[in-house]
């Protein structure tokens, strides 16, 4: 006997102690109750202390025992105290039996007790006992789930009711009637598990395909759901109790002596669920609940529970989630063997192919060009068991016969493959036809990313490709990215496949239009797949997934010159959008210093293309309208600077034509009036402000001047761009953008851009640029209305802001999960005209107001503002000069606002105790 058991055994003496016989039922109850929370609370700690010792199984099966004991001690208490039988009739036997989980004899610190009160016939002395159980269970602060049947109902319900039958299956006596039990076992196979397999098997998959749905379709999500979501606990419940119903075997060792394991696999079987047991017991223990989500807080302090450690580049909670992924990937795996094996009972629904309507039956049939694979149920299968031994091209040759023909992988086959990896060695990586073979899997025009994540999902392309099993399961700590890197990796050439299908020529029309001009397409494919292959080094990622396509490139059969252009897209992947988002594209010095990295039309093409994709591969909802603006946007603009044609005018006659384009957009307005506007705006505005900008501009100038009011709002929204515009008329001074921004957080908006305009006699025409809160355009609008109102009440000093944005931001807590390391960076080369400050620091409400105001305090003007956050990484651009215009050139000046900066960053959050980890 363990210690654990031990223990309970020795604590579980107050349960059975005798009651004084003089002492009514009643207060016996009471008396009870009490005893047994303290021993649960015991048997908790010690519970506990077992996770840490021996493991998650372990733990489970110490809180089912003390369960156990204190339903004994309960029915002992109500059986012969609370309602005893003096002369009990043959239908006066009851038996109490664990169901569900339970029934396995396994419980998780915050899981259900699920319990079943078994009658032969109803009677008032089994439902009074019953109840009697269950108040008492209640009062001890359990939750119970339960239900009071008779043998004969357990039947009719578990025939129509597929949960009932499920926790029915798992079924086993804690205490009571033992003929009773056995009687009801009896029955419940004969009646209602033979003969219902195939039916029982199809309602269980389609039941996990929709709670798949529901908790997200990839096993790589990084904040996953450990008991509902895909590769998590109940896949592994539900593997079993499709094996167990099938096979009729009542413990898991059987499933080898049933030839749906081998010995290896069992002991794998074994592994993820000890693993997700101890991360569930964990959990719950951690957070005080059943909490089933492994949240950005929670994995920190699993990880740390755990007795993960940093290690290198990589944090103890990366390696943590790493771990968790490959359990995942292994469920996976085991639950495609579990298929093969049911399939050949003919119990599960063999798959259709996705394009092909009908299905195949019968003998395997020969599969056009090879000997080597058959067609076996529509589905690629091995003509025999030696295929890959007798040429371990064939490894990667079932997968390009698979996307030439796009049909699915037979699970016998797939098993196969599992079991000869080890022949994927130098010599194969080497193998010019092997190489070939997987070059056109990886450039098809067909499904490229679902044949790739067969071969990731069997081991094949992480053999095959040894870094990209570096970055196999590897999760990025990060609020921002929304799967692991792998799996970011796919999605990301799951894009681009959509894109060549035409599937996106209304979300990504310049891409979709420039997509067919470029000349050499595998080069883009063969970069998204190596664009993130270095990550997880000491090293940028960028300059090591360089270093591994120059090496990878020759190897797939890429000539010198396009080895090169590989080179360069990986080391330079994320040029474009940080660009794009960080820098003004207006400012020529931009345009300028981008263009002379990137020499060629075909590369700009090229690096577009993998940009889109990139970030669309991220995750819900991270590409937008608005990034797509700022991307066509500095498209162009570098197109016509490698052209020589930039805008086919100079400086001087491209404001001549900016003003002509606006002045016939004014026919109301006569020529005196326009010239006084035009004479308003400095030679920068007409450069960088577009046409329907200028317009509002105008509009608003002559609706302050009608009104007689100076200070202006307007609105709009742009559902592409998935952002709303406020234009703002205001008398200019030093503080106006922190007076902007501080409105807009009191206001809950959350501001993504900040274009400012300084017209000559003193005014500010701004557009500050906020992401939408709600689909609905008419939503919007009255949310856009709100916010307006709120900055023009705070223009005319009617709303005190330091007070209103401090509430807001105690009022809304940062997850105490990340540290991002604050920075500040100061240039005086990358814009022509003002000093570039890049500010990088945790995202939190009112910190561009708090930003802003320091660049007042320290007498700067904010010239314009790129806002971008990377979930909870804010990295804010401001392009400043000082109140006589020029650029911050003193070593001390710029000393001090860097210090300043900092200091904002670093100020802790009020919601947060001043000893809490953030606070410092």
């Amino acid at each position: 006997m363990r210690a654990g058991e031990e223990f309970l055994r020795h604590a579980a003496g107050s349960l059975t102690e005798p009651m004084p016989v003089d002492l009514p039922g009643e207060q016996a109850r009471g008396v009870f109750v009490q005893r047994a929370k303290t021993f649960l609370a015991k048997a908790r700690i010690e519970a506990e202390a077992v996770l840490g010792r021996e493991g998650g199984f372990a733990c489970a099966r110490i809180l089912s025992t003390a369960q156990d004991m204190v339903i004994e001690a309960l029915f002992d208490l109500a059986r012969e105290r609370l309602y005893r039988a003096h002369n009990p009739t043959s239908g006066e036997k009851i038996a109490v039996v664990a169901v569900g989980g339970y029934g396995r004899g396994t419980l998780a610190p915050g899981s259900d007790t699920d319990i079943l009160f078994l009658l032969p016939v109803s009677t008032p002395w089994g439902e009074s006992i019953a109840e009697a159980m269950l108040y008492a269970l209640w009062d001890i602060g359990l939750k119970v789930g339960h239900a009071t049947r008779t043998i004969e109902e357990c039947i009719r319900v578990g025939r129509e009711d597929l949960t009932v039958r499920t926790a029915l299956l798992e079924s086993r006596l804690v205490v009571g009637d033992g003929t009773v039990f056995e009687d009801f076992q009896q029955r419940f196979d004969r009646q209602v598990v033979q003969g219902r397999t195939t039916e029982f098997v199809q309602a269980k998959l389609a039941e996990r395909d929709e709670r798949i749905l529901r908790a997200g379709q990839s096993r790589y999500l990084v904040e996953p759901n450990v008991k509902e979501g895909k590769g998590g606990f109940r896949d592994l419940q539900t593997l079993y109790w499709i094996v167990k119903y099938a096979y009729r075997i009542k413990d898991p060792r059987e499933l080898v002596r049933v030839g749906v394991f081998t010995a290896r696999e069992l002991g794998l079987f074994r592994r993820c669920e000890e693993f997700l047991w101890r991360v569930r017991c964990h959990m719950h223990f951690a957070t005080g609940r059943a909490e089933e989500r492994l949240t950005f807080d929670v994995q920190r302090l699993i990880a740390e529970r755990m007795g993960y450690r940093d290690r290198g580049p990589t944090s103890a909670v990366e390696r943590f989630m790493k771990h968790y992924f490959l359990i995942a990937k292994e469920v996976g795996d085991l639950s495609a063997i579990v298929s093969a094996a049911l399939e050949a009972r003919d119990e599960k629904p063999r798959a259709l192919l996705s394009r092909v309507v009908g299905r195949l039956r019968g003998r395997a049939k020969p599969l056009s060009g090879t000997r080597s694979f058959v067609l076996q149920n529509n589905r690629i299968s091995t003509s025999g068991p030696d295929v890959f031994r007798e040429d371990p091209v064939n490894l990667i040759r079932l997968y390009w016969y698979a996307d030439r023909d796009q049909l699915p992988i037979h699970p016998h086959a797939t098993r196969l493959v599992t079991l000869s990896l080890r022949l994927i060695d130098e010599s194969l990586r080497q193998d010019v036809e092997a190489n070939r073979l997987f070059l056109e899997i990886l450039t098809s025009r067909r499904q490229p990313d679902t044949v790739l994540r067969l071969m990731h999902e069997s081991g094949v392309l992480g053999r095959f490709i040894p870094d990209f099993a570096r970055i196999s399961a590897m999760m990025q700590f990060s609020m921002y990215h929304h799967y692991t890197v792998d799996e970011h990796t796919l999605r990301c050439l799951g894009v681009l496949a959509q894109l060549e299908r035409g599937e996106l020529r209304e979300e990504l029309p310049l891409s979709n239009h420039i997509l067919p001009l470029i000349q050499n397409r595998r080069l883009l494919h063969v970069a998204l797949f190596l664009h993130d292959i270095g990550k997880g080094r000491r090293e940028s990622h960028e300059a090591v997934g360089a270093r591994i396509a120059r090496q990878l490139c020759p190897r797939l059969g890429l000539t010198p010159q396009e080895t090169d252009t590989v080179v360069w897209l990986v080391e330079n992947h994320l040029i474009m959008s940080q660009s794009a988002q960080s820098r003004d594209i207006s400012d020529p010095r931009t345009i300028a210093t981008f263009t002379e990295n990137i020499h060629t039309m075909e590369r700009l093409r090229l690096l577009l293309v993998l940009t889109v994709c990139d970030i669309r591969g991220v995750g819900p909802g991270v590409w937008n309208g608005w990034k797509g603006q700022l991307l066509r946007s500095l498209y162009r603009e570098t197109e016509m600077m490698l052209s020589g044609d930039y805008g086919g005018a100079e400086r001087g006659e491209r404001i001549q034509l900016a003003q002509r384009a606006l002045r016939e957009k004014l026919p109301d307005w006569s020529d005196e009036r326009f010239r006084a506007f035009a004479q308003r705006h400095n030679p920068a505005y007409w450069m960088k402000v577009d046409l329907a900008h200028q317009i509002q501009h105008a509009r608003l100038v002559e609706k302050a001047e009608k009104l007689g009011d100076r200070f202006q709002v307007e609105t709009a929204t742009d559902a592409f761009r998935g952002v709303t515009e406020l234009a703002v008329l205001a008398i200019d001074h030093p503080r106006l953008l922190s007076i902007l921004t501080g409105a807009c957080a009191a206001a809950g908006a959350n501001i993504v851009e900040a274009q400012i305009s300084t017209t000559q006699d003193g005014f500010a025409l701004d557009t500050i640029t906020i992401s939408r809160a709600f689909n609905q355009d008419a939503d919007e609008m009255r949310r856009a209305e709100r916010v307006a109102r709120h900055i023009v009440a705070t223009l005319k000093g009617e709303v005190r802001l330091p007070e209103i944005v401090a509430s807001r931001r105690a009022q809304t807590t940062v997850s105490q999960a990340f540290r991002v390391a604050p920075d500040v960076t100061i240039d005086n080369e990358l814009s022509s005209k003002s000093t570039v400050v890049e500010v990088t620091g945790l995202d939190r409400p009112g910190l561009l107001y708090e930003l802003t105001t320091e660049f007042g305090k320290q007498n700067l003007n904010i010239n314009s503002a790129r806002i971008v956050t990377y979930g909870e990484k804010a990295v804010d651009v401001f392009y400043v000069t000082d109140l006589t215009g020029g650029k911050i050139s003193q070593a001390a000046r710029q000393q001090r606002l860097r210090k300043a900066l900092l200091d904002v960053l670093s100020q802790p959050d009020p919601a947060q105790p001043a000893n809490s980890p953030n606070a410092a």
